[in-house]
């Protein structure tokens, strides 16, 4: 019997599980998937937005400004990468400068901190890649960029570190009200809560009709990027954005806290909400869109490219609402929702007291993580300490991001530990350089296969059915 069930292991989900771990409750996050990060929060823009888009006094707008504030400090205490480089949302028109003055004037509204228009001199100063095709542009310092998955990683991981239980590939398909709250089946298995919070992303409608209620609808919306080698991540130094439209911010142009120069996102309304292909037309856009933005942006150095698909609800905000007691919707949560994930959770939170949670706080809480990535970042000295502690740190498994074997180790084995090989990656960034994971792959599947306890032969790109390796290419030939 758990106080809380929390469906859904986003950034959302994560951000609650973690605000919900300071206290003395018995919590479970129920995930469909084989990890953590798996929709919406794994291919994103990582934006931290200021919060100056939203309409004035719509959830977005409120939750967006205050969770962008709470963002260094979350990201700080999680030990995830966060870089306050600044945003520009860049005019081309007399049309665009009317847009970006009332996004100005919208941004003061909302309580957006620093906004300035620029033109000219300053503008070129601020940004000097930009197109000169660019009058204007809206100036907002406090946008920052995270990593998405990271955050939600970190904020799952140290959830767990305080109590919460994360249960993997529970596909919810059945809710049953009891006595004591709730009953959450997936297929034979069940876990019975107290409260409940749909945190569900694309299919939230769907877990909202199992308890009657069908007051909104969530379609996914495609956007899809496109990622430049390091070597691009100087070209611009903060987000540019372009005036925003109904369907949302357009095509970016945005170094990435790891270095890299990201593209994207198109946006389109989809049906199929596991569609998530790449398609020649949502290249050709960003690309084109791109090369208006900024110029001298060099295409032949993408190293990859992907789809996210973002929760569209119906209603134009957020939507929190609590339809029966103790269950609580967090449901199309598109963008700003990272950068609203921890004003949501203490918004939630408060939810769930006003409806008669108790909440005691723990005496021996601890809100702070060590860093994935403290290894890679330490000094020569620390580094030579660390390998002669434990000698995995000293071999290197994947050359293109320098990622050692006793980085994946822990991977494997620390909250919410690596089950396959995009959760490796997701971690360590091994797999993630030029070469995709062309030479360290059969070195990491080999790790997952000794660390887990499982057969070569299971080790899994994703879960599910996405097998690497099928048999020995010896035996094969044997065989035949």
């Amino acid at each position: 019997m758990y106080d809380v069930a929390i469906i859904g292991a986003g950034v959302v989900g994560g951000m609650l599980a973690r605000a919900l771990s300071r206290y003395e409750l018995r919590v479970c996050i129920l995930e469909k998937e084989n990890d953590v990060a798996m929709g919406a929060t794994r291919a994103n823009s990582a934006i931290v937005h200021a919060g100056f888009d939203a309409k004035v006094g719509s959830l977005k707008a409120k939750l967006n400004v205050k969770g962008s504030e709470m963002m260094e400090q979350v990201t700080k205490e999680l030990g995830v990468k966060y870089q306050k480089n600044g945003s520009l949302v860049i005019g081309f028109c007399e049309e665009d400068k009317q847009t970006i003055k009332e996004l100005y004037e919208r941004g003061n509204e909302n309580g957006v901190k620093g906004l300035e228009i620029l033109e000219g001199t300053a503008l070129k100063e601020k940004e000097p890649n930009l197109s000169d095709n660019v009058v204007c542009a809206l100036y907002a310092p406090t946008g920052a960029i995270t990593c998405p998955y990271e955050l939600t990683l970190a904020a799952i991981g140290n959830a767990m570190d305080n109590g919460v239980e994360l249960i993997r590939n529970f596909c919810v398909d059945r809710i049953e009200q009891t006595e004591q709250g709730y009953e959450i089946f997936s297929g034979s298995q069940s876990v019975v809560a107290g409260c409940v919070i749909n945190a569900a992303g694309v299919y939230s409608d769907a877990i909202a009709k199992l308890i009657g209620d069908d007051s909104f609808c969530v379609h996914p919306r495609r956007g899809e990027y496109m990622l430049l080698d390091r070597e691009c991540g100087t070209l611009v130094s903060h987000t540019i954005f372009r005036t925003p439209s109904k369907m949302g911010k357009g095509i970016l142009v945005s170094p990435t806290v790891d270095g890299n120069l990201l593209l994207g996102p198109t946006s389109v309304d989809m049906e199929d909400k596991e569609d998530k292909s790449t398609t020649q037309d949502g290249f050709a856009s960003i690309i084109r869109e791109a090369a208006e933005n900024v110029e001298g942006i060099p295409f032949n150095k993408v190293i990859t490219s992907f789809c996210g698909l973002r929760a569209a609800g119906d209603t134009g905000d957020f939507i929190i609402t609590e339809p029966k007691p103790g269950f609580i919707n967090a449901a199309g949560i598109e963008s700003p929702g990272l950068s609203a994930s921890p004003a949501i959770a203490e918004y939630i939170v408060d939810m769930l007291k006003q409806s008669g949670l108790s909440l005691k706080e723990k005496a021996d809480y601890q809100p702070n993580r060590k860093p994935m990535h403290y290894f890679k970042e330490a000094s020569i000295e620390e580094k030579n300490e660390i390998i002669r502690k434990n000698q995995a740190f000293g071999r290197v498994i994947c050359r293109c991001e320098t990622v050692t074997e006793g980085e994946i180790l822990e991977a494997i084995h620390q909250n919410p530990g690596a089950r396959d090989l995009d959760g490796v990656k997701r971690r360590t960034r091994a797999q993630m350089g030029r070469c995709q994971g062309g030479f360290c792959m059969p070195y990491i599947v080999e790790l997952l296969s000794r660390e887990l306890g499982i057969p070569y032969e299971e080790v899994t790109k994703n879960g599910g059915a996405s097998i690497v390796n099928i048999g020995k290419t010896k035996e094969g030939a044997e065989n035949d």
